[in-house]
């Protein structure tokens, strides 16, 4: 049977001087088998040869040391090639999710951007839907305070944002929906009330003119009812009645006149005023009492006669008396229902 390399050692140290050596563990026994075992040739040269023994095994050793070296710095290459990678991809990722950030970023601006335009003009647009969408504005605020302090981003966190961006996208288009019918419903309406106005002016302008005809009618009506003085004539008079030409001889007037008849003048009474003016334009008063209405001015008069008017020709004869009579050309206008229906003159030496 072979001896083992320790049992050689141990023949040396007896012929030699002792040589230290590290002593190397007993090889473990192989399983038994049932075939012979195959004796090691360099066990057989170490029976032969002793010295030989020994030089070949420090060979040995150096090269285990030396394929460790090799394996210990291989495996220091593939560690630095494994973090080199590792870094590398790692900086890959967080750009990606940068670049990520950056875009839902952008469609968040986005958003707040287009809720920032909607038109909240419209009177029709519910205080409680104008309520929604300020808190829906502040919540895109907040989601983009949040994005903006995130240190610690990946994945699972974008995924996160972009799910609530896109509930807030979604009820915005709701609101956006509803605004929309409703500016659609009120430009409809609009033009609805447009024609309706038009309509409406139309009618009112026929109304107009209807109404201006109708006045016009009525005061063709109210011109054709005045009822005219002809024949009118003013003369002075002494104290017995007789008819004068000097002032001096003069102490009243007398004005003569008849109404024309006049069917669509209402039957009545009537008051028919004189206004006598002297030579100098001074109006022979009757008193201070007598005063009248004639187109919005209240005017003095000298005298007045009532008569009862019954649409056919009436005469009548209005005296005024008047002590002091100056020679010159006097003036008489006659009044009734409000309007001048009628004037005359005299001159006395």
């Amino acid at each position: 049977m072979a001896k083992s390399i320790n049992d050689l050692y141990s023949d040396e140290r007896d012929n030699q001087e002792e040589v230290f050596i590290p002593r190397i563990p007993d090889p473990v026994p192989e399983p038994e088998s049932d075939e012979e075992p195959v004796e090691n040739d360099s066990e057989k040269e170490g029976e032969v040869d002793g010295d030989d023994n020994r030089g070949g095994y420090g060979d040995d050793i150096s090269k285990v040391i030396k394929g460790y070296r090799i394996i210990i710095i291989a495996l220091v290459a593939v560690l630095g090639l494994l973090t080199f990678q590792h870094f590398r991809v790692t900086r890959e990722i967080k750009m990606e999710w940068r670049a990520d950030r950056d875009t839902l970023n952008n469609q968040i601006n986005g958003l707040i951007t287009e809720i920032d335009q909607i038109n909240l003009r419209n009177d029709s647009v519910s205080q409680e839907l104008r309520m929604n969408i300020a808190a829906e504005r502040d919540k895109a605020d907040s989601l983009m305070a949040r994005l903006q302090k995130e240190r610690n981003l990946n994945r699972e966190k974008l995924r996160k944002y972009e799910k609530e961006l896109g509930t807030l996208r979604t009820i915005m288009r709701r609101y956006v929906h509803q605004i929309d019918s409703l500016n659609t419903l009120n430009k409809k309406l609009a033009s609805e009330n447009v024609v309706i106005r038009q309509k409406v002016a139309s009618e009112t302008s026929r109304a107009n003119i209807a109404e201006e005809r109708a006045q016009e009618m009525a005061n063709k009506i109210k011109l054709g009812s005045i009822v005219k003085a002809r024949n009118i004539a003013l003369g002075a008079y002494n104290v017995g009645g007789t008819n004068v030409t000097r002032a001096s001889r003069a102490s009243k007037f007398r004005t003569d006149l008849t109404l024309t008849a006049n069917e669509l003048t209402i039957p009545g009474n009537r008051n028919v005023y004189v206004r006598i003016t002297s030579p100098d334009g001074m109006v022979l008063s009757g008193g201070a009492d007598c005063i009248m209405e004639f187109e919005g001015d209240m005017i003095s008069y000298s005298a007045l006669r009532e008569v009862d008017y019954d649409n056919k020709d009436l005469d009548v004869s209005i005296f005024f008396n008047h002590n002091d009579i100056i020679p010159g050309v006097y003036k008489v206008e006659i009044y009734m229902d409000g309007y001048m229906i009628g004037e005359a003159e005299l001159a006395l030496r």
